[in-house]
């Protein structure tokens, strides 16, 4: 098959924090911790359908995300790492995974937010995407998603080979699924083998004992640093081992496990050639240092220096994630449409006005996704923009038309988008339009993840911010003016 890696299942936003510890806390024998770098990263589904995109696979991933400030920045993680964000909206709080680290060592994990999808059937979007994938990875981290009834249904009628990573809070996988991929300890639980006897036979007994169970084409039992053994129905259990046993940080390493073997079988390797490449890149990637090595990721340092000093350019009430979230949210409840629009909004103009006029009569609320300083220089040069982001936003923010902005700093509002999930998106201009005379816009396909679409609403001839500039370049200041030029 030549469809997408699609990975379902359950996303957290892992941060890691590292700082050093030099004294303890005067008021109870527990250490101090003192910040000094940290990095955000998706978690659970979210980092195996990183790990997939590595590969160079088109990767879609479908799972639950909140209108947060989590979900926000997951959807921009994501987008980075290029995986197609398909999001089922949550009933909390984005799930988060704080691990607290003191050179290379785990002093605490911190877990908050978490919900169930909420009630509701996912997109036929997402259902097609199901229905053509190449290969499907469920990454159960007991939190709802793989227990959705549709989705469930979509994945028994799939004829993609279905890998499934469970959970022991999670569901029993869907019957007929390829492969399911317990760790030791899930087996332990999951099947109840009694303590005693040799390792490898306990692993082959529960193995097996869930493979009949499930109803699966077969498990495989990963065995941390020793490899891994796959128990198939009318054969002797295959022991892989480990090419090297390696120490280190095995945050991810299941996940890393997972996403090679369901790579491998989209490419139509056999299960024992799938299990034996997934050992060796699990091991590989343990050895190289874990998920701090293995994805790179903007970090944090607690020690950056200073901002500049002064008090920073006041925004407007109604800017932010947060703000847009409120809103977005409020409009949802009540059942009405969420319209989006985009852009820099340099100098702001009658055009761009008539623009967010339109957009604003196309349903219940406007946001609007303004680039960032820094988008604007990359896309329009470094002497853009003329006002700063603090004052568009604001401008933007005062208008009657307008209920929300949002600020990003990609080229492109993919990830903003991915998060916000927009009934309708609106563009100003002179747009070709496609098949069925839907508009011929880079967004278009990513609203139809979702059911929502792309609009087109005419603009003023003769408009534009770079005419502006030119022109007031071009014009000479008279003597003796001062003040607001």
């Amino acid at each position: 098959m030549t469809g997408p890696v699609v990975v379902l299942g359950d996303t957290l936003l892992d941060r890691d924090v590292e700082g050093v510890v030099n004294r303890l806390c005067p008021d109870s024998p527990v250490p101090v911790l003192d910040e000094t770098a940290y990095a955000d990263r998706p978690g659970g589904a979210g980092l195996a359908a990183v790990f997939a995109a590595a590969y160079g696979t088109e990767v879609a991933l479908v799972t639950g995300v909140s209108g947060d400030e989590g979900g926000a920045r997951l959807s921009t993680l994501l987008d980075a790492a290029g995986v197609q964000l398909h999001p089922l909206p949550l009933a909390g709080p984005t799930p988060e995974k704080v691990r607290l680290r003191a050179r290379g060592r785990v002093l605490l994990r911190h877990d908050r937010g978490g919900g169930a999808p909420e009630p509701g059937d996912p997109s036929e979007a997402v259902l097609r995407l199901i229905a053509r994938a190449s290969v499907v990875l469920v990454s159960d981290y007991g939190r709802g998603v793989a227990r959705h009834p549709a989705l469930r249904a979509a994945l028994t009628a799939t004829r993609a080979p279905v890998v499934w990573d469970p959970h022991p809070r999670g569901p029993a996988p869907v019957p007929g699924a390829r492969l399911v991929t317990p760790n030791e300890s899930e087996v332990r639980e999951l099947a109840k083998v009694p303590s005693g006897g040799s390792r490898l036979a306990a692993a082959e007994r529960g193995g097996q004992s869930l493979r009949e169970r499930w109803r699966a084409g077969a498990v495989v039992v990963t065995l941390g640093g020793d490899g891994a053994l796959l128990c198939s129905a009318g054969s002797t259990p295959l022991m892989v081992p480990s090419p090297a046993h390696a120490d280190g940080d095995t945050c991810g390493a299941g996940d890393r496990f997972a996403a090679s073997v369901a790579i491998a079988l989209s490419a139509g390797a056999l299960l024992p050639e799938a299990v034996q490449r997934a050992v060796t890149d699990a091991s590989a990637y343990v050895a190289d240092g874990g998920v701090a090595t293995a994805l790179p990721p903007p970090v944090r340092r607690a020690s950056s220096p200073p901002a500049p000093s002064g008090p920073p350019p006041p925004v407007a009430e109604r800017v932010g994630t947060a703000e847009v979230a409120s809103v977005v949210a409020e409009v949802r409840a009540a059942g009405g449409t969420v319209v989006a629009t985009g852009g820099c909004f340099d100098l702001l103009h009658a055009g761009h006005l008539a623009t967010l006029q339109a957009a604003r009569q196309l349903g219940d609320c406007l946001v609007v996704c303004l680039n960032s300083d820094a988008s604007v220089a990359g896309l329009k040069g470094p002497h853009r923009p003329v006002v700063a982001q603090a004052d568009r936003a604001r401008i933007l923010a005062a208008l009657s038309c307008v209920d929300a902005v949002l600020i990003f700093d990609e080229a492109t509002p993919e990830a903003t988008l991915s998060w916000l999930r927009p009934d309708v998106w609106v563009k100003g201009g002179d747009y070709a339009c496609g098949a069925g005379d839907e508009p011929a816009l880079p967004e278009a396909g990513i609203l139809r993840r979702w059911g929502g679409h792309t609009v087109v609403v005419p603009y003023l001839d003769g408009r534009s911010t770079t005419d502006l500039i030119a022109a007031a370049g071009a014009r000479p200041v008279p003597v003796g003016v001062e003040g607001n030029r």
